[in-house]
């Protein structure tokens, strides 16, 4: 696995053009990318391997189709921002706002595939993994296969990141929300398997 001076020294988050567009290209283009994390001392990241995308006000499975609400105006906003909302009474799942402003449209991530951080994402999971720097398959699956998990795991809330800018660097942050902000940031390489769709039939074995 990466170390985390290697991945920072890489570290270049996408742009606002890049989010300003139809989310099924977002989305696409979005596997194989990798979301960072600064919260504490450690930086967490994770390459993204599944993702949905979501239409705007005409698709009914969109929270945007109830219209720009306080819960959805983060969808209507800018492009580029974290869309963070929960489910289940249990869950948090993160997406990204897409489109231009007054247009909405999102993705939301999926699965990741863990590159560092793991100690720490598996601590937020509250799961014990036995060689955090040489982790089996079996152990990273959990960790964040499934929206839920995964925000679990990069410690990300409603309060502390909806509507948090996700093209603002880490590494350059001051206070308040950026201090702890997630970033997509290009890779080298995609991942062996990755999935895009519109719905989450398309990997039925993500869970929450």
């Amino acid at each position: 696995m990466p170390d985390s001076q290697t991945l920072s020294a890489k570290i270049r988050p996408l742009d606002r053009a890049f989010f300003s567009r139809d989310p099924r290209r977002v989305a696409r283009e979005l596997l194989g990318k990798v979301l960072v994390r600064d919260a504490g001392r450690k930086r967490r990241t994770a390459r993204i391997v599944e993702v949905e995308a979501y239409l705007g006000e005409k698709d009914p499975a969109a929270h945007s189709a109830a219209g720009n609400t306080a819960r959805t105006s983060v969808l209507f906003g800018p492009p580029g921002h974290a869309y963070v909302y929960f489910i289940y009474g249990n869950h948090y799942c993160l997406n990204v706002s897409c489109e231009p402003a007054g247009q909405a449209g999102g993705v939301l991530f999926r699965a990741l595939e863990p590159l560092t951080g793991v100690e720490e994402m598996a601590r937020d999971r509250g799961l014990e993994i036995h060689d955090p720097k040489n982790p089996a398959i079996n152990d990273l699956i959990k960790l964040t296969s499934g929206p839920g998990r995964l925000s679990e795991a990069f410690a990300i809330t409603r309060v502390r990141d909806n509507g948090c800018d996700l093209t603002s660097s880490p590494a350059a942050s001051g206070s308040g929300k950026r201090s702890a902000m997630t970033d997509i940031v290009p890779a080298a390489s995609a991942p062996v398997a990755a999935s895009a769709s519109p719905r989450p039939s398309i990997n039925p074995g993500a869970t929450f």
